[in-house]
C-alpha cells in the first residue's frame, strides 16, 4: 500500500509540472495568436478571451496548492514507510484513503476542464452543421407518340453506306431514286438489314471510321427535296413510329446527407465548404443510362444535385476575404454557392441557399466572385466561372491545334438591389462564351448517337464535347415580398442563343444536326405564394407555385433538385403545391405534388430543335408529354 501511494504521489509530482507547462504554453500561444491576427477583436471575442485567462489563472493557483499538499503528503508517507511495511495486512487509515482519492478526483476534474477549454477553442475555429433528408416519390408520366430519331438515323446511315464507294467502306451502288419506289419502306428496311448481315465487316469498317462531318457532307449531296423525301420514306419503316406509352414509378426512395463546414480565420477571412451525398435506395453506381433527359448525364455541375452514389462529394468549397484594403469590397474564390438560389428556397422552408437566381442558374461550377457592400440592403457581385476546361483530361496533346476546342467561360452579375427582412429585389445576368455540345461527364449510352446502332454492352463512357456552338445570354429579375403571414414571390427571365453556325451529332444551338442554326430568344416566368399559419408561430406553411417556359427557353438548372426533371427549364407549364410542418425546430416534414405539362421537346437542352409535342414529331430520345409526382419528405438538421 505504501509503495502504491508513494508511486502515485511520485507520478503526481511529475505530472503536475507538465500540466502547468501546458497551461503556460496555451496562454502564450493564445496571446501570440491574438497579437498576430492584425485585426481588432470584437467585444464578444475579447470578453471570451478574458474569461479564459481568468479560468487558467484559477487553475494554476489550484494546481500550486495541490502540489504543496502532495509534497507534504509524500514526506509523511516516507516517514511512515518502514512502519507500514511491517503492517501491510493492516488497512490504511480512512483519512489517508480519502485524501488520496480527493486529490485524484480534483486532478481529474482539472484535466477535464482543460480539455473543455481546448475543445471550445477548436470549435471556435471550425463550425460543423448539416442535414439529412429522406424522401419517397411516386411518379406518373406519359410519353407521346413519335418517330424514333435514333432508329431513323440508323436507317439513313445504312442507306448512305449502300451508295458510298468501296474504297471508303461502302458497297459502291449507284443511287437510283426509283429504287425506293420499287420497294415498300418495310421491304427496303429488310433489304438494308440483309446487306449489313452479308457484309458486316465492311459495314463495321465504314461506321468505325465515319465522322459527323463526313455524314453531314454525304447527306448534303442530296437536294433538300430529296432529303425530305428520303426522311419521309424511311419514317414508314417498321420500328420508327413509336406509339404513346406510360412511364410510371410506383415508389422511389432517396437519401441525402449534407455536411457544412465554416471556419472564421479572423473578422475578414473565412473558409466555407459543403460535402454532399445524394443517392437513390439500392443504387450507388454514380452513372445513369442516358435517356435523353439532361439530368441523366453525370457532369461536373450536377454531382450533388442529382441522385448519384454513396460518395461524399465536394459541392461547395471557397474562401472569402472581406473588407479588402479596409473597403466594402470582398473577394471569394472556389467552388461557388450557385445552387438553391431564390425563389426555390421557399418550397423547402429554408433561407436563401445560393447566390444567383435559382430560376436562371442551379448548377455547380468553380469560379471567382468580387462583391461590393454598398450598405446593409444592397450588394453587387461580379462573377466568373469555367464550364468546360479544354486543356485538362481531353487528350489535347493527341490533337492538332485546329482540332482542339475552346474553353467555355462564364461571366455574370448578381445584384441584390434591395434586401430587407420583408422585401428582396434581385437582378441576375450571365453570359456563356464558346458553349460546347454538352460537358465532360460519365454515362451509359444505349445507342451510338452518330450511327444509331445499339451499344450492346452497358459500358460506362467518358463523354467529351466535340464542338463549340456559340454563346448564350441569360437575364432575370426576382421580387420577394412578405405581407403579413403571406410570402409572395415573382421571377421574370430571358434567354438568348447566338450560334456560330456549327452543329454536332446532337445538333447546334436550338437546331438539329443537319440544319443551319439561327438566333433564338426564350422566356420564363415563375410565381408563387406561401401562407404561414399564425396559430403555431408559422411552423406550418402551405404554398403554390407556377412557372411557364416558351419554345426556345433555356437555363443552366441541371442540378435543380427535382427527380423527374428541373422544373424551371420546362418548355411548357409546371404546377406545384406543398405543405411543410416543423415538428421540431430542426425537423421538417413535407408533402408535395408537382405536375409538368410539356409543350415542346428538349427542355433543359441547348442543343437540338424543340419539337411540338402535340404533333407527331421526330425525337432523338423519348420525352415526357406530361408527368406528375407525389413526394413525402423528412429533413433533420443538426
Amino acid at each position: 500500500m505504501a509503495n502504491d501511494e508513494h508511486r502515485e504521489a511520485k507520478f503526481m509530482r511529475k505530472f503536475l509540472p507538465f500540466l502547468i507547462t501546458c497551461l503556460l504554453l496555451l496562454t502564450y500561444i493564445g496571446s501570440a495568436q491574438t497579437s498576430s491576427a492584425g485585426t481588432p477583436q470584437s467585444p464578444a471575442a475579447s470578453d471570451e478571451n478574458t474569461q479564459l485567462r481568468l479560468e487558467l489563472e484559477q487553475m494554476k493557483k489550484a494546481v500550486a496548492a495541490l502540489e504543496e499538499r502532495l509534497a507534504a503528503q509524500e514526506k509523511a508517507t516516507q516517514e511512515k514507510a518502514a512502519q507500514e511495511k511491517k503492517d501491510e495486512a493492516k488497512p490504511q487509515p480512512a483519512a489517508d484513503q480519502a485524501s488520496t482519492a480527493d486529490l485524484a478526483a480534483t486532478v481529474k476534474d482539472l484535466d477535464h476542464r482543460i480539455s473543455q477549454t481546448e475543445r471550445r477553442g477548436a470549435l471556435d475555429r471550425i463550425n460543423f452543421t448539416g442535414d439529412y433528408r429522406f424522401e419517397a416519390h411516386s411518379i406518373w408520366g406519359s410519353v407521346p407518340a413519335h418517330y424514333d430519331g435514333m432508329q431513323l438515323q440508323n436507317l439513313m446511315v445504312k442507306t448512305l453506306w449502300l451508295f458510298t464507294p468501296t474504297a471508303q467502306g461502302g458497297l459502291g451502288m449507284t443511287f437510283d431514286p426509283n429504287l425506293l419506289g420499287q420497294m415498300t419502306p418495310a421491304q427496303f428496311s429488310g433489304f438494308l438489314g440483309q446487306q449489313v448481315q452479308q457484309n458486316y465487316s465492311q459495314y463495321q469498317f465504314y461506321t468505325g471510321s465515319l465522322t459527323f462531318n463526313q455524314l453531314k457532307q454525304s447527306i448534303g449531296q442530296f437536294s433538300p427535296q430529296m432529303q425530305q423525301m428520303l426522311t419521309n420514306y424511311l419514317s414508314q419503316a417498321p420500328g420508327v413510329l413509336q406509339s404513346a406509352y406510360s412511364n410510371d414509378t410506383n415508389i422511389l426512395y432517396t437519401n441525402r446527407l449534407r455536411l457544412n463546414m465554416d471556419s472564421r480565420i479572423n473578422d475578414d477571412l473565412s473558409v466555407t465548404a459543403r460535402l454532399s451525398m445524394y443517392k437513390a435506395f439500392g443504387d450507388s453506381t454514380g452513372v445513369q443510362v442516358f435517356d435523353g433527359q439532361p439530368s441523366s448525364m453525370n457532369i461536373d455541375g450536377t454531382t450533388a444535385g442529382v441522385p448519384n452514389s454513396d460518395m461524399l462529394r465536394v459541392e461547395r468549397a471557397y474562401f472569402t476575404w472581406n473588407h479588402v484594403g479596409g473597403s466594402p469590397l470582398y473577394i471569394s474564390i472556389g467552388r461557388r454557392p450557385s445552387t438553391e438560389g431564390p425563389p426555390l428556397n421557399f418550397r423547402e422552408d429554408e433561407p436563401r441557399g445560393g447566390t444567383p437566381s435559382g430560376a436562371l442558374i442551379d448548377f455547380q461550377f468553380d469560379g471567382i466572385t468580387i462583391g461590393y457592400h454598398f450598405n446593409d440592403k444592397m450588394v453587387w457581385r461580379l462573377c466568373y466561372g469555367v464550364g468546360y476546361q479544354s486543356g485538362f483530361g481531353n487528350g489535347n496533346i493527341l490533337k492538332s491545334p485546329a482540332d482542339r476546342l475552346k474553353d467555355t467561360h462564364l461571366i455574370g452579375a448578381n445584384l441584390d438591389l434591395y434586401s430587407t427582412e420583408k422585401t428582396f429585389l434581385q437582378a441576375t445576368y450571365a453570359h456563356a462564351f464558346n458553349v460546347t455540345d454538352g460537358f465532360n461527364g460519365l454515362l451509359v449510352l444505349p445507342v451510338n448517337p452518330l450511327t444509331g446502332d445499339a451499344v450492346n454492352a452497358p459500358v460506362v463512357m467518358r463523354y467529351t464535347p466535340s464542338a463549340n456552338l456559340g454563346s448564350i445570354n441569360l437575364f432575370g429579375l426576382n421580387l420577394n415580398r412578405r405581407v403579413g403571414d403571406v410570402d409572395l414571390y415573382l421571377s421574370g427571365n430571358y434567354s438568348g442563343t447566338r450560334p456560330n453556325g456549327v452543329t454536332s451529332p446532337f445538333g447546334g444551338l436550338m437546331s438539329d444536326p443537319f440544319e443551319t442554326p439561327v438566333n433564338h430568344d426564350g422566356g420564363m416566368f415563375y410565381a408563387g405564394v406561401r401562407y404561414n399559419f399564425p396559430q403555431n408561430d408559422g411552423r406550418t406553411k402551405i404554398g403554390f407555385e407556377f412557372n411557364h417556359g416558351t419554345k426556345y427557353w433555356f437555363n443552366f438548372a441541371q442540378a435543380e433538385d427535382d427527380i423527374i426533371a428541373p422544373k424551371t427549364d420546362t418548355r411548357g407549364n409546371v404546377y406545384e403545391t406543398y405543405l411543410t410542418h416543423r415538428i421540431y425546430d430542426r425537423f421538417i416534414v413535407k408533402l408535395g405534388y408537382i405536375r409538368y405539362n410539356y409543350d415542346y421537346s428538349g427542355s433543359g437542352w441547348h442543343v437540338g430543335a424543340p419539337k411540338d409535342l402535340d404533333t407527331l414529331s421526330i425525337l432523338g430520345f423519348p420525352t415526357y408529354k406530361d408527368a406528375s409526382m407525389l413526394t413525402l419528405g423528412m429533413t433533420v438538421r443538426f
